[in-house]
């Protein structure tokens, strides 16, 4: 356990003690099989994506030199803290997928049949798959040690085979086919499945007539992919992003993950391509689980998942009428994924066929594969209305398909933006411009989640329709400023980062110390996915002593240590880890009892307020302020899927106290959103909508 020298935490390993926590659902025994199938492969998958990252970034740092982090952590100490980390949970990843999540798969109808377990049939079968599909594209590859590797691209699963000449070559797993192999079952079996790898692994000998081999293992190479585009080339900007993309598959290495039943073909292939023991992680296999990820949503099989929670439709918008009534008369806000995204997707729709909807402006971080949000755009660009879209082709890992939506959004006459020069558009905004009997009308939808339908039923998030005067000016004034010449201008309500965000949080919390009193005592309350900020949390260190109590719900990285006598004594740290990802960000200050409430895209990392444009937005509708209160003051109550951060950096699971009723937030959300549906669904009606107008064709 990392001591605490200095007032925080390191970052990284906050983080990986969040996928710990991740874990922790998995290894849960009341949980049915598939969803702990699905908590491991997505540990899997964030461990992929942070040594790609993180780890290359602190190996850079540990190259070029430099010293500790805020923590006192020099990069070669956090290296081996991390590494310390990984392989407890990577060990017991292991230990939870083959001696109680494969069995469970097994007693479910999902049996994975390894080779030596194969039926007459199956073997059979798999033979002649292997000779007909498999063995015409595989390739290998000689490793010759005197000469440079072949090309093992970056997560690409390979077998590597040590033949009776000592000479060893390679092979790639192709992934032109699945990995997941379903077979013909045996009389006592549902739905057997195996992997393509095995069938590889097992037929291998064929690759290699007139030897033998000797050993064999599976490995996969994670390289850097923490460099960025060259930021001068705006004359060329899409083909300097096409080439990260290609230079992320050949970058240097930064873990080898593999089986370990060959200690001379690790090494060989280690030393190849020059990794050190501490780079190199054995395990039991099957290796790259995120690639199971299709089994966890198998469809034939939701007894062995939680029960569905059904996307609602909110209560404050009719289903079958347009939006633009509703949101003229009265701010509306949506809870995702409880609400459906469906009300976001038919804004955007109904401004491609509305007559009067003269323009659409909105920016895109990451979006679906087939996103029904670009083809409404694509849909009002050739429908003649002004159509102007922020692409962020620097969204890392989403860059091959930001560049693809707006390829095909400039060939349907949508003016494309890729991006700002040196900062990322993480902010979230869609601005409709519509004519009306009284004058031009702006609709405004902001959220703190991405206008993706994919995500949106799997990520927890707010985001909220407005016409308010001062928000549609400022949102105005921000896509001009994003999207053209203008300098930087003012606001009234919308705060910019890098603009003003972080001065701007900081000034809350320095009033919230100043205007404590003994008749309303400071209280700032935040939901957020990270803390980073070296000067927010010293700013929230001088608001806890000035007695301000602080309560802070951070889904993954934590650098403030609570609960320390004299710093953060009045300083409270939970962590809810779930069915949803938390994703929305939700700020509150008591400010002396006029209470102000705050929505953003931004976390309070540096990389958010001083790299990338964000924006945070004032709930000013006193009802719906009344709600994001509620929901935010919720997630304090849960006692079965938080987790409270101690001052030594450990994370404690909270569980009811005796004769404490359970309370798990998000399900009381769900609930609350399901009752309003039903009483609304239920209420007669108070008035009959009439049509003054056909319907837009």
């Amino acid at each position: 356990m990392q001591t605490v020298p200095f007032r925080y935490f390191n970052r990284d390993l906050s983080w990986v003690d969040f996928n710990a926590r991740v874990l922790g659902e998995a290894l849960r025994r009341d949980l049915p099989v598939l969803d702990r199938l699905k908590f491991l492969t997505i540990v899997a998958s964030n461990f992929d994506e942070f040594f790609m990252v993180r780890v290359a970034a602190i190996k850079r740092a540990q190259w070029m030199n430099l010293g500790q982090d805020p923590s006192g952590l020099m990069p070669e100490e956090q290296l081996t803290h991390i590494a310390e980390k990984i392989r407890h949970i990577t060990k017991q990843t292991y230990e939870c997928l083959n001696q109680e999540v494969l069995p469970d798969l097994a007693k479910a109808g999902l049996e994975l049949i390894r080779p030596d377990s194969y039926s007459q049939t199956q073997f059979e079968y798999l033979e002649n798959l292997f000779q007909k599909e498999v063995f015409p594209i595989l390739t290998p590859l000689r490793l010759e040690e005197e000469r440079e590797p072949p090309s093992m691209g970056n997560l690409k699963l390979h077998g590597a085979f040590l033949l009776d000449s000592g000479q060893v070559a390679i092979v790639q797993i192709p992934t032109a086919l699945d990995r997941i192999v379903w077979l013909p079952p045996e009389p006592n079996q549902v739905k057997p499945w195996a992997l393509l790898d095995d069938i590889v692994m097992k037929w291998a000998y064929r690759l290699f007539n007139g030897y033998t081999i000797k050993e064999a293992m599976l490995f996969k190479i994670t390289r850097d992919a923490d460099f960025s585009v060259d930021e001068e080339r705006d004359e060329d900007f899409v083909e300097a992003m096409t080439e990260v993309l290609q230079n992320r598959e050949h970058s240097w290495p930064v873990r080898l993950s593999c089986t370990g039943n060959s200690p001379i073909l690790k090494e060989r292939i280690a030393r190849l391509i020059k990794l050190e023991a501490i780079d190199i992680y054995e395990m039991p296999g099957p290796i790259d689980l995120r690639s199971l990820s299709e089994l966890a949503f198998i469809k034939g099989f939701d007894q062995y998942r939680e029960p569905p929670w059904p996307a609602l439709w909110p209560v404050d918008l009719s289903e079958d009428e347009p939006l633009w009534d509703t949101v003229h008369q009265r701010d509306v806000l949506l809870q995702f994924p409880y609400h459906a995204f469906d009300p976001v997707v038919r804004f955007v729709q109904d401004a491609a066929t509305d007559p009067r909807v003269l323009s659409i402006k909105i920016t895109l971080y990451r979006t679906s594969g087939d996103s029904p949000i670009v083809k409404a755009l694509e849909q009002a660009a050739r429908n003649g209305k002004q159509v102007t879209v922020l692409v962020e082709l620097k969204a890392r890992f989403d860059e091959e398909r930001n560049i693809t939506w707006a390829s095909r959004l400039e060939q349907a006459g949508v003016i494309v933006v890729y991006g700002i020069a040196q900062l990322k558009v993480h902010a979230k905004i869609c601005l409709v411009v519509r004519r009306e009997e009284n004058g031009i009308c702006r609709y405004v939808h902001l959220s703190t989640g991405n206008y993706n339908d994919k995500t949106a039923r799997l990520y927890s998030d707010l985001s909220l329709f407005t016409t308010n005067p001062q928000i549609a000016q400022d949102a105005t004034l921000f896509f001009n400023m994003i999207t053209g010449y203008s300098v930087i201008q003012s606001t009234q309500q919308l705060v910019i980062a890098p603009v003003n965000l972080k001065r701007r949080l900081i000034e809350l919390i320095d009033r919230e110390a100043k205007r404590s009193s003994q008749e309303y005592p400071g209280r700032i309350v935040a939901k957020l996915n990270s803390l980073a900020d070296v000067e927010v949390i010293n700013a929230l260190y001088r608001a806890n002593q000035a007695g301000v109590s602080i309560q802070l719900n951070i889904r993954g990285i934590c650098m403030l240590v609570p609960g320390v006598p004299g710093l953060s004594e009045h300083i409270q740290v939970v962590s809810i880890v779930d069915r949803y990802l938390e994703h929305s960000r939700i700020l509150y200050f008591a400010n002396g009892g006029a209470e102000e409430l705050y929505i953003s895209s931004a976390d309070w990392m540096s990389r958010n307020l001083d790299r990338r444009i964000e924006l945070m937005v004032p709930v000013l509708d006193h009802s719906i302020a009344g709600t994001v209160k509620e929901v935010l003051f919720s997630y304090f109550k849960d006692n079965t899927h938080s987790h409270e951060l101690g001052s030594d950096g450990r994370w404690t699971r909270r569980s009811p106290e005796p004769k404490e009723q359970a309370f798990r937030v998000q399900e009381f959300l769900y609930t609350e959103l399901k009752k309003a549906s039903e009483i609304s669904r239920t209420a007669p009606r108070q008035e009959f909508v009439v049509r003054r107008r056909p319907p837009a064709e």
